[in-house]
């Protein structure tokens, strides 16, 4: 059901709902084995798990990069402009990192080196975490205040979340790390998503009119906010990639795999509830 042919008062509730429900089911698979691998929902990096970022300006390549510091846990080497070089290495003892500073020292004279570690990546990671269990609790809060109802505060919620996990096991697929920018990124994506399904929310039960026509209504105002934002996060990564600014890229990335799920959620998830609670109260 492509976003132009699709129409909202085609589908029964049950219809609506079971793809995203399938979807969010492997999602949750996914990041349940991510949590088994690595203790985490998402791979962490260096920003969570420690270890050593160097920055550095070189014409060398990242092969002939990699093979210099072939004794160490190289993770990955990000190209900039200017020549610039982005390396990260994994966790390291002291003596090992000592090494590591020595070597670099002698080929880039010019490097910076950062080093995160375990115990602060630790600390950030629970940091994080708390920021987006608050950032959820508080957006329940509201929904339920704002509606009274359990039903259609719920479906916001159900939505949200739904988002977050989609997104999370997208980062998963597509090889982006969970750090500090990311986390950044989903947390945008909660304001987002609560946005969206609201509208939908209050044009079906605070306006008068046919639950067909409210739909309706609804659908064509949301799916143009989305379509705007997501033109605008496009550009955005192709700027970035252009420019192979990783920052800047992984967040629009992440913001890119959270809107398209959160239309899907909006429009089928949340869309496919609020019709079930109002056709099962006799369309009121």
């Amino acid at each position: 059901m492509g976003l132009v042919g699709y129409d909202v008062n085609r589908y029964t509730p049950r219809q609506m709902v079971l793809v995203p429900m399938v979807l969010l089911v492997l999602c949750l698979a996914i990041l349940g084995l991510n949590m088994a691998s690595w203790g985490m929902p998402v791979r962490p990096g260096i920003d969570f798990s420690g270890g050593t970022a160097v920055t550095l300006f070189t014409t060398d390549s990242p092969d002939q990069i990699r093979a210099a510091f072939a004794g160490y846990p190289l993770l990955s080497v990000g190209e900039g402009v200017n020549n610039g070089k982005y390396l990260k290495f994994g966790p390291m003892d002291d003596a090992s990192l000592q090494r590591l500073a020595t070597a670099i020292g002698s080929r880039y004279p010019d490097a910076k080196i950062d080093q995160i570690g375990a115990s602060f990546g630790a600390t950030l990671q629970q940091q994080a975490l708390i920021a987006l269990v608050i950032s959820f609790l508080g957006m329940t809060v509201v929904v339920f205040l704002a509606f009274r109802s359990f039903v259609p505060a719920g479906a916001v919620v159900l939505s949200a979340f739904a988002d977050i996990v989609m997104t999370a096991a997208g980062m998963s697929l597509v090889g982006i790390e969970l750090s500090l920018p990311t986390t950044a990124g989903l947390l945008m994506l909660i304001g987002y998503s609560v946005d969206s399904d609201i509208l939908l929310t209050m044009r079906v039960l605070k306006r008068q009119g046919k639950l067909e026509e409210k739909l309706v209504g609804a659908f064509k105002t949301g799916i143009i906010m989305t379509t705007t934002t997501i033109a605008a996060v496009c550009a955005m990564w192709v700027v970035a990639f252009i420019g192979q600014i990783t920052v800047i890229w992984e967040i629009a990335t992440v913001l890119l795999i959270g809107l398209v799920v959160d239309m899907m959620n909006t429009w089928l998830t949340n869309a496919g509830i609020i019709k079930w609670f109002v056709l099962k109260r006799g369309g009121r």
